[in-house]
């Protein structure tokens, strides 16, 4: 099939191999429906705006502050499964009523869900205080077995029931674990948190930022939790109330964290979480794997695929859910 040419912009930095995979599906059949293809790596960062404009489709996060200007603009494919950048933004604005965004929602269940099981393991298995007493070639693992917890059977309750939340659920399964997702519309919901938080041996928070759930594990809440339990965001950082969280942590009204997100980051060096023994920083690498930016060019292609025999996109943002 012979499609129209049409201007992209790559705004986001690939390998290689990752560009040649993207290079080879962009030529179709017919030399003279070539698309023009424009790299922002190639680019002096003051020529990016301009190749931006050009364009009918880009693939990246480009700045919020380019959209607006632009009158080609047809169709964003981000990289990223959040929108919070563009949150911002007049979506009733003229300039943007044409546009459809399209995110990777979905994309990083398994990485993510993955890096929070890694987490939890490796505090109840004492892994992280292991590494670090073979650094200091100190043999005491006698004194550390009494301390050791188990996962088996544990109650969880994940906040978010996206691919994140349904991919941690099934593993969890496989360690007995009783989990209950609490969701949006569907029952148990965000209202019901006061009431289960205190059962919980573990709490899950995968959520997207929103102005809906900003700040849903408040100080309040996270009083709220028994002192062997733990908390694990691996959704978006302020969801929780981290002054709160630090501090339930310090005077052990929490027995621990796995945060692979914080409210700043890069996380602040003077933050006590750096610091803190009971605490597990993944430094937002959840999502992250050999083949990722691999397989985001393969989800962009299918989308292209779709968009030029004017099919409905997939995973286009809901604007007024912000993801």
């Amino acid at each position: 099939m012979s499609f129209m040419p049409m201007t992209i912009y790559i705004h986001f930095p690939l390998q290689d191999a990752e560009r040649e995979l993207l290079t080879q599906a962009l030529q179709s059949g017919d030399s003279s429906d070539t698309n023009q293809c424009l790299w922002g790596q190639d680019l002096a960062p003051e020529k990016r705006r301009d190749a931006f404009l050009q364009a009918e489709v880009v693939f990246g996060n480009p700045p919020a502050g380019w959209w607006l200007e632009s009158r080609n603009l047809r169709w964003v494919q981000l990289y990223s499964a959040g929108f919070d950048p563009y949150l911002a933004l007049d979506w009733e604005q003229p300039e943007l009523q044409h546009v459809t965004v399209t995110n990777l929602r979905g994309f990083f269940g398994q990485p993510v869900a993955e890096t929070a099981v890694a987490g939890i393991m490796a505090l109840y298995r004492k892994i992280d205080e292991l590494a670090r007493l073979q650094a200091e070639r100190r043999w005491v693992g006698g004194e550390l077995r009494p301390q050791m917890n188990l996962l088996y059977r544990k109650r969880v309750l994940v906040l978010g029931a996206g691919a994140i939340g349904e991919t941690i659920m099934k593993i969890l399964r496989g360690f007995d674990c009783h989990v209950t997702l609490v969701r949006r519309s569907q029952a148990p919901t965000v209202e019901d948190l006061n009431e289960l938080l205190p059962e919980a041996d573990l709490l899950i928070a995968a959520l997207p930022d929103t102005e809906e759930t900003r700040n849903t594990l408040s100080g309040q809440r996270l009083a709220l939790m028994k002192p062997s339990a733990i908390v694990v965001n691996v959704g978006r950082g302020s969801a929780i109330d981290e002054p709160a969280l630090i501090d339930a942590l310090q005077t052990s009204r929490l027995a621990g964290a796995v945060l692979d997100v914080t409210l700043q980051e890069p996380l602040p060096t003077d933050s006590p979480l750096w610091s803190m023994t009971n605490v597990i920083l993944t430094q937002h690498t959840g999502g992250g794997y050999a083949d990722e930016n691999a397989d985001k060019v393969r989800v962009f292609l299918r989308n292209l695929d779709r968009y030029r025999a004017g099919e409905p996109l997939e995973n286009v943002v809901d604007f007024s859910r912000g993801y």
